[in-house]
C-alpha cells in the first residue's frame, strides 16, 4: 500500500436478500486526492459509502477497507468519524431553526461547568468559518440560509471534528451555478490543507473539472479507475452504462399542431416573502417541448405550480387550454382538464415513499380505476400500473416494492408513471432528472419524444442549459419573476441564454 493512501477498500462484497449489491469492489484514497465515484443508479455507489461510514457494520459485508493503514472495524457511524471519515449527504442533517454556530456544534457544546459556554462556541465558529474562507455570520439562523450555504454549513460541521477523509453525496443537486463554483473552490482549498474527499456526482462537469481520478461502477462491481486528465466524459459514460452513446440528448423533432396551451399577461401575486409573476406569456403544441429556464428564485417552478393551481393568487392574466379559457384553481381541476406535473422534489412532492410502487402509480389517476360507487377495481389497477412499470422499465422485484427502497432514477421513474397514468395532454415537467444518472437520463429523454411523437405538449424547466438545449423546440428564459427572452431553435446559444437568466438582454 502506498505511503500516501488514507483509505483503501479491498474486495468489498454486500449481499442484501436476492441481489448482490456490491461484488469485490476495490479503490483506494490519496490524501489530499479529490476521487470521483460514478455509476449508474444502482451501480452500488450508495451501499459502499454505507460502508464506509459505518452503517453497515464489520461482519454484514464481506472483504475490508483500511484507514490509514488499519484495517476498519466499524460498528457503528461513531467509529468512523473516530477514524476521521464524514459523510456529507444530498439531504443535509441540519436543524433549521437553530444558529449556525449551534448546528456545527451540535452534540459537542463547549462547556462551563454545567453551562454551554456560548461565546466560545460563537468564537470558535467564527475562527472556523475564517479559517475556510467561508463568510457567513455564525448567529444566522440556518433555515435563512440558501441550499449551498447550508452544504457549507454541513462541510465546517464535519471538519471540526478533525475529519480527514470527506465522502460527498450529490453535492452540488439542489444548488445554483454561483454556489457549486463556490464549493468546487473551498473542495480545492481542503486538497491543499491534504484533506481526502470522495465525491459523487452525476454532472460529470463537475467531476471533471475538481477530481484527480475517477473509479467507475457498475452493476456493483469495479470496472476502471482512470486519472481524469486522461480520460473524457464520452469514456466515462461508456463504462458507467456499459455501451457506447452516440447523442445525450436524443431529440427527435416532431410534427407541431395547433396550440394546447396558451397562457397571456399572467401577473401573480406570491405568498409573503415569496416570488411574484409578472406579465408572463408562451404558449406550447401538440408535439412541442417547450423549455423553461433561467436562475434559480427566476420563477419557473412557481409559473407551473400556479397554472396547476398550487401557487399565488392570479392578479391578472389568463389560461387557455384548446383555445378555451380554463379558470381551474386546484391541481385536481388541472388534471381532470388534462394537464399534469412532475414535481423538481419527488419525495415531497410527488410520492409516498413509504407507501408501495402500486400505490404511488395510482395516486393521480383513482377516478380511472374505480366504478361508479367510487370502489376501487383493484385487477384494473393491478394490469394499468404493470404495464406504465414495464414500459419505463422501472427495476423492482414487485408493484409492492416500497418506492423509497428504489434508486433515485427508479423512483423518477415512478413519479412519471404516476403522471402519465392521468392521461394528459400538456406535461409539465420539473427538473426531471435531477440527481438520475445518464442511463436514466436517456430514458427520460426517449420518453419525451414518446409524448410529443403521440401529440402531447411538454414544459421542460432544467436548470442544465446543454440539457434544455438538446430536448427543447423552443426556449423561455425567466428573470426575477418576468420573461428575461425568448430564442427559437436555431438562435440557441448558451451565451445569450445567460444573458437572458441575468436580466441582460431585457
Amino acid at each position: 500500500m502506498k505511503e500516501n493512501v488514507v483509505l483503501h477498500a479491498k474486495k468489498v462484497s454486500k449481499t442484501f436478500p436476492g441481489v448482490k449489491a456490491l461484488s469485490e469492489v476495490g479503490f483506494d484514497l490519496a490524501k489530499g486526492e479529490v476521487h470521483a465515484l460514478c455509476g449508474e443508479n444502482g451501480a452500488g455507489k450508495s451501499t459502499l459509502i454505507k460502508i464506509l461510514s459505518g452503517i453497515w457494520a464489520q461482519g454484514t459485508y464481506d472483504g475490508a477497507f483500511f484507514v490509514d493503514g488499519t484495517e476498519a472495524n466499524f460498528q457503528g457511524i461513531k467509529d468512523a468519524e473516530l477514524a476521521g471519515i464524514a459523510v456529507i449527504y444530498q439531504e443535509l442533517a441540519l436543524v433549521n431553526d437553530m444558529t449556525v454556530a449551534e448546528n456545527i456544534y451540535l452534540g459537542h457544546e463547549p462547556m462551563m461547568g454545567v453551562l454551554i459556554d456560548w461565546n466560545k462556541m460563537y468564537t470558535d465558529t467564527s475562527e472556523l468559518l475564517r479559517h475556510f474562507k467561508i463568510d457567513i455570520d455564525p448567529t444566522a439562523r440556518v433555515g435563512d440560509l440558501g441550499v449551498g450555504k447550508q452544504q457549507l454549513v454541513e462541510i465546517v460541521k464535519a471538519l471540526r471534528k478533525e475529519s480527514h477523509i470527506l465522502i460527498l453525496d450529490e453535492p452540488t443537486a439542489a444548488l445554483t451555478e454561483h454556489e457549486v463554483d463556490i464549493l468546487i473552490e473551498m473542495l480545492r482549498d481542503l486538497k491543499k490543507r491534504g484533506i481526502a474527499c470522495i465525491y459523487i456526482s452525476h454532472k460529470l462537469d463537475e467531476v471533471f473539472s475538481i477530481s484527480d481520478r475517477i473509479t467507475v461502477l457498475r452493476d456493483g462491481h469495479t470496472i476502471k479507475t482512470l486519472e481524469t486528465s486522461e480520460t473524457t466524459a464520452a469514456e466515462v459514460i461508456q463504462l458507467m452504462v456499459g455501451r457506447e452513446i452516440d447523442d445525450l440528448f436524443p431529440r427527435r423533432k416532431s410534427a407541431c399542431g395547433e396550440n394546447l396551451l396558451e397562457v397571456r399577461g399572467l401577473s401573480v401575486k406570491g405568498p409573503e416573502d415569496a416570488i411574484d409573476l409578472q406579465g408572463i406569456s408562451f404558449s406550447v403544441r401538440k408535439g412541442e417541448v417547450l423549455g423553461l429556464g433561467g436562475l434559480m428564485g427566476a420563477g419557473r417552478t412557481e409559473t407551473l405550480m400556479h397554472i396547476m393551481g398550487a401557487y399565488g393568487e392570479r392578479e391578472e392574466g389568463s389560461v387557455a387550454l384548446h383555445g378555451k379559457s380554463y379558470e381551474g384553481q386546484s391541481p385536481q381541476a388541472a388534471i381532470e382538464a388534462g394537464m399534469v406535473l412532475v414535481s423538481e422534489d419527488r419525495k415531497r412532492f410527488g410520492l409516498v415513499i413509504e407507501q408501495s410502487n402500486n400505490f404511488n402509480f395510482s395516486l393521480s389517476s383513482l377516478d380511472s380505476i374505480s366504478n361508479k360507487v367510487g370502489k376501487m377495481d383493484t385487477n384494473k389497477e393491478f394490469q394499468k400500473n404493470e404495464k406504465t412499470s414495464r414500459q419505463l422499465r422501472v427495476k423492482a422485484p414487485s408493484l409492492e416494492t416500497v418506492t423509497g427502497t428504489l434508486s433515485g432514477g427508479n423512483q423518477q421513474k415512478v413519479v412519471l408513471g404516476k403522471a402519465l397514468l392521468s392521461e394528459p395532454e400538456v406535461i409539465f415537467l420539473d427538473e426531471p432528472t435531477r440527481g438520475i444518472d445518464v442511463g436514466a437520463k436517456l430514458e427520460v429523454y426517449e420518453l419525451i419524444n414518446r409524448l410529443t411523437d403521440e401529440g402531447k405538449a411538454v414544459v421542460l424547466v432544467s436548470s442544465e442549459l446543454p440539457e434544455l438545449m438538446g430536448m427543447s423546440d423552443r426556449i423561455m428564459m425567466l428573470f426575477e419573476g418576468r420573461i428575461g427572452g425568448e430564442f427559437a431553435k436555431e438562435e440557441f446559444n448558451q451565451e445569450a441564454l445567460i444573458g437572458a437568466a441575468i436580466g441582460q438582454s431585457l
